[in-house]
């Protein structure tokens, strides 16, 4: 009788990657990954639960240590019943086996095999007695060849013994698996057992629902970051003779108040994702390595300076500009954004004069104050959703069993053009986003939330999209 809980032992040599599966497959990073062989040493379970409630859970277990012996022991009580409870009976005490029967030890208790090897090399008589130990187990198996390399020169070699001694077979680098290929490994397991179909079923099923409860909370955090930043509003006191110190001041808090926003919400989507422990590394070469307000990011996130001019007259976003040099000083240009009128031609300019200040936000001398806020740059807005849409990939991307930060990044490439997302959107999602900034710019309520979900279903297909969900194949289960 199969357990209400699927329960499965990740099973494996020392330092073939059992523990980078099992991280992987549970998404659970705190399973201890390391080249140091024998670094699991005793029997840990590592629950999935979803709402409080276990789903499913995964074993990581010692390496064999004896599998030779323990072979030769079968083969010479190959009349004995209960075979593997039998060796452990008679074995639990002695040092030498004291690995070997702790990750045996699940099996007797009715879990369900995931054996783990690295593909990177060739089969050894030593995986082949171990291969048959789990054979005489008698429970249901599956086979895992690890990628951890390109070299699939002993590819065929593994799939060949695996056949004689498993009920499937997967090839699996756990150290770059995305979400899709998690869940197409969990649906393989279903395969190696009849009785494991229905309660796996109902597992993926669980675990779907939920990716796309948090594909939603994602839509929803980069909403929540739009709205914070760009309904900034600050007024503060200003003597006269002061005002280029004060907004100088104003500007510094402003960029300061952002990058927080935007690393809080990063953070959130980690944590959404279960990356709890190790950070998630940044390629070097990749733009989020760059500052939020650096002109490098803005030359290559968000719109064309010709889609900012469309967009401009799209939405209407941006409107209005005023000449005042002398009160508003020269350091923050020529042009200073009061909450804007002027039309289309306000977007279009170059990131330098968008961050030199006045463009960026709209900032006023009103008697003995100065006014900031809300944001005039449509520019920003696009900014911090290709940000959020780059980590988003990043963060779904990465194995949880993954630890090798430098040695699995890609090749370094010079950037060229557009790198965001929003510069291939439609004309339609453009709209969406000039109208959103327009409604938070007039305090528009009833607006703001019209627009805010356009904006959300905008994104929230964005991110399906990326995540490479494929909901038909789901809805079939």
């Amino acid at each position: 009788m199969m357990r209400h809980v699927p329960e499965f032992a990740v099973i494996g040599h020392p330092n073939e990657g059992k523990s980078a599966v099992l991280s992987t497959l549970a998404e659970d990073d705190s399973v201890r990954v390391s080249p140091i062989p024998g670094e699991t040493t005793e029997c840990r379970t590592f629950p999935v639960r979803i709402d409080g409630k276990e789903i499913i859970r995964f074993i990581d277990t010692p390496g064999f240590q004896n599998p030779r012996h323990i072979l030769e022991w079968m083969k010479a009580h190959e009349k004995t019943p209960n075979l593997i409870e039998t060796f452990v009976a008679g074995h639990r005490d002695d040092p030498g086996f004291k690995d070997d029967c702790a990750l045996l030890s699940p099996v007797i208790n009715g879990a369900a095999i995931i054996f783990v090897v690295d593909g990177s090399r060739p089969v050894r008589n030593m995986d082949r007695a171990e291969m048959e130990i789990l054979r005489l187990s008698g429970r249901p198996r599956l086979a895992v060849i690890n990628c951890k390399e390109d070299d699939s020169t002993w590819l065929p070699e593994w799939q060949d013994e695996f056949r004689k001694h498993f009920n499937a077979v997967r090839i699996f680098n756990a150290n770059r698996a995305t979400y899709m290929e998690r869940m197409s490994l969990l649906e393989s397991l279903k395969a190696i057992d009849q009785h494991l179909e229905s309660c796996l079923s109902k597992v993926i099923h669980a675990l779907q629902a939920n990716y796309e409860r948090r594909i939603s909370h994602t839509a929803g955090l980069i909403i929540h970051l739009l709205t914070t930043v760009l309904s900034y509003r600050r007024t503060v006191p200003c003597r006269r003779g002061e005002e280029n110190k004060v907004k100088q001041k104003l500007l510094a808090s402003f960029t300061d108040f952002v990058r927080k926003e935007e690393q809080r919400t990063f953070e959130r989507i980690r944590r959404l994702y279960r990356h709890n422990i190790f950070n998630t590394e940044l390629p070097p070469q990749s733009i989020l390595q760059e500052d939020l307000f650096a002109e490098k990011t803005w030359k290559f996130l968000g719109l064309t300076d010709r889609q900012l001019l469309l967009a401009g007259a799209i939405g209407g976003a941006a409107a209005g500009v005023s000449i005042d040099a002398a009160t508003l000083g020269g350091s923050f240009g020529a042009f200073a954004v009061f909450g804007g009128l002027l039309g289309a031609a306000t977007t279009y300019f170059k990131a330098k004069d968008i961050l030199s200040g006045t463009r960026l936000l709209g900032i006023r001398l009103d008697s003995e104050r100065i006014r900031m806020g809300p944001v005039a740059s449509s520019q920003l807005l696009y900014v911090l959703i290709d940000r959020s849409l780059l980590f988003f990939t990043l963060v779904i991307n990465w194995a949880h069993g993954r630890r090798d930060y430098r040695n699995c990044l890609p090749p370094d490439k010079a950037l060229t053009g557009k790198q965001g997302f929003t510069s291939r959107w439609s004309r339609k999602e453009r709209m969406v986003c000039e109208h959103f900034l327009k409604a938070l710019q007039n305090d528009d309520a009833n607006a703001q939330e019209q627009s805010r979900q356009e904006l959300y279903r905008a994104l929230h297909t964005t991110l399906e999209n990326l995540s490479g969900i494929n909901k038909h194949a789901w809805s079939r289960d």
